[in-house]
């Protein structure tokens, strides 16, 4: 199979498993709502209490896997962990799997390169955001301000900074300056926003 036929198969596959994931996300989430599953001292809650640090250690998993390989929305996990964890374990056990997954990213298309990056976005996504490496310093600033406004895709953008000559450290450092506080701030509104929608479906 040549590059070409590879890419295309590769982007297909995980469009489909994306789909799938969005589908399968629609539906559980409006059963959680109906059924109050994720509410405080609900269900989840307790379970997650009984597992303990196996509980936490498992979130963010999930949250490490909906990083490198979208299937479940990324707000939706955050969410989650803000509800179930609360504000402030909420946010870290969510920045831990999302800086984890960013780094495997990075990783990633540093080891395997531009043929398993384009996979994950259509030809046209890759091409515009690709073009940015050729701009040396101002990649960096580029790649700064987009983990901190939304709008971007974030994880992809982490795989195209692998492919250039950012060094794994300044990587690092920057998603450590740029991503907290947009983290926290964007999963307060999305949990606001979940938390309306779930009193209206429940009626």
């Amino acid at each position: 199979m040549n590059k070409t036929n590879a890419i295309a198969l590769n982007r297909k596959i995980i469009q489909v498993l994306t789909v799938g994931g969005i589908l399968l996300t629609i539906y559980l989430g409006y059963m959680i709502a109906k059924h109050h599953y994720f509410e405080i001292g609900g269900p989840f809650h307790q379970l997650v209490g009984n597992w303990g640090i196996y509980g936490v250690l498992f979130f963010i998993f999930i949250q490490i896997v909906q990083v490198v390989y979208p299937i479940i929305p990324g707000g939706l996990t955050c969410v989650v962990g803000h509800i179930v964890f609360g504000p402030l374990y909420g946010f870290i056990y969510n920045f831990i799997g999302i800086m984890i997954g960013s780094m495997i990213n990075f990783w990633i298309a540093r080891r395997y390169g531009e043929t398993v990056v384009q996979a994950f976005v259509s030809q046209a996504t890759y091409d515009k955001y690709i073009s940015y490496l050729n701009d040396g310093k101002k990649f960096e600033r580029f790649f700064f301000w987009a983990l901190v406004l939304p709008g971007f895709p974030d994880d992809f953008l982490c795989m195209v900074a692998g492919l250039g000559k950012m060094t794994f450290k300044k990587f690092v450092a920057i998603c450590l300056v740029a991503k907290p506080v947009t983290l926290y701030v964007y999963t307060l509104i999305a949990a606001e926003g979940v938390q309306v929608l779930f009193k209206w479906i429940q009626g």
